[in-house]
């Protein structure tokens, strides 16, 4: 998997992920600012979305217009 690039906000709590492969964009809910910030840092960063976000946070496609 990889990852083009992501976004946080820190006030709605979303992680935004866009994936090379697909395209698409992902948003990812309540993912806590200390979970984004090892995301951020991390060196392998799939590695880190696979074992610590996916599936683990509520998310949805996002289509854009």
């Amino acid at each position: 998997m990889s990852i083009r690039k992501s976004h946080y906000d820190p006030e709605t709590e979303v992680l935004s992920v866009w994936f090379v492969a697909s395209g698409r964009r992902y948003d990812y809910e309540a993912v806590p600012p200390e979970v984004y910030a090892a995301f951020r840092d991390a060196f392998a960063k799939g590695r880190y979305f696979n074992d610590h976000i996916r599936d683990r946070f509520r998310y949805g496609m996002i289509t854009e217009a």
